[in-house]
Order: C-alpha cells, then sequence, then structure tokens
C-alpha cells in the first residue's frame, strides 16, 4: 500500500522534471491554465446554481468528475503551446541554467496545482469516485500528514475572493511574458 501523500510528492517532482525540460515560459502558460481552470471551476459553482441541481450535487462523484474533467482539458490545452523561439525570437531560448531552474519551480507549480487540486476534489467526494483509492487514516502518522497537507490545497484557499487576484495576476505575468 502507497500512501497518497507519497503519490502527491512523486507527481510534483515529476512535474518538476518535465518544466526543467520545458522551460520557464512554456510551463507559465500551464500555470496561467491550471488557474484559469479553478477560477471556471469556481465560478461555475458559485454563480451557475442550476448546475448544483443536475449533475454537480455538492460532494458527489458528479461534481468531481465535472471538476476533473475542467482541469484535464485546460492542463492539456496549457501543455498543448507553440514553439515558443519561432514566435518570440530568442528571448525563449533555453540556453541557460536560470531558465531551467525557474522551468522546476514553474513544474513543481503546476504539479501541486494540478495534481494536488484533483486530490482535494477527490476528498471533498469522500474518496467514492475512484473505489482502488481509500482515505487517509485520521489515526495514524502518515494519514494525519496526509489530511494536513490537504489543508494546504490550492482549491482550499483559493477561493472567492483570492482566485478573482490569481487569474488576475496569472494573465497579467502571460501578457508581460508573450509581448
Amino acid at each position: 500500500m502507497i500512501y497518497i501523500n507519497f503519490i502527491f510528492y512523486c507527481f510534483v517532482f515529476l512535474f518538476a522534471a518535465i518544466g526543467a525540460m520545458r522551460g520557464w515560459a512554456k510551463e507559465m502558460m500551464v500555470t496561467a491554465s491550471a488557474i484559469l481552470a479553478l477560477f471556471i471551476i469556481t465560478v461555475l459553482e458559485t454563480y451557475v446554481k442550476g448546475l448544483s441541481q443536475t449533475f454537480a450535487e455538492p460532494g458527489s462523484t458528479g461534481q468531481f468528475w465535472m471538476r476533473v474533467a475542467i482541469i484535464i482539458l485546460l492542463t492539456f490545452f496549457g501543455y498543448q503551446t507553440p514553439n515558443l523561439p519561432r514566435i518570440g525570437g530568442d528571448r525563449f531560448a533555453r540556453e541557460r541554467l536560470q531558465d531551467s531552474l525557474l522551468g522546476i519551480f514553474l513544474g513543481a507549480l503546476n504539479g501541486y496545482l494540478i495534481v494536488g487540486s484533483l486530490w482535494y476534489f477527490l476528498s471533498q467526494a469522500n474518496y467514492q469516485a475512484i473505489s482502488y483509492i481509500i482515505p487517509p487514516d485520521p489515526t495514524s502518522i502518515p494519514g494525519q500528514a496526509a489530511i494536513k497537507l490537504l489543508t494546504w490545497m490550492a482549491p482550499a484557499w483559493l477561493g472567492v475572493p483570492f482566485i478573482y487576484f490569481a487569474i488576475a495576476l496569472s494573465f497579467i505575468l502571460v501578457i508581460v511574458v508573450f509581448l
């Protein structure tokens, strides 16, 4: 049996390695798309009241799969960036060490945003959406660490109004970087 917090850290490390290979500019697009996904989920669940009455009842597996679909879809399109050196000239060339180090940081941030959000939403669905994942045991030390780690995931603290500031800041950064 593997603890879910260990899987989370493995994914963050994997995303950091991907970020080092792709570079900071491409990872910036993924960060913006992950924040956009959380923004869309927040707006849909806050302001579209008919959504919770149809298939996305709070805490249901339907709500979990709707959230997963939004995050996966926007993350997929965030990773489908064009060839940036062709667009921006030499500005996005990945020749320097600091570009890879910033890519590692942004890749780890993307892993935290994407995998952490999926884990947080799975926890809100009481781990019923995926039958072979069991909830952390609150009586064990690793289970307590996993429950404590869940309180630090992005959807836990990135609600209204902070999500509005996050989406504005992420798109300001994207515009500044790419123009």
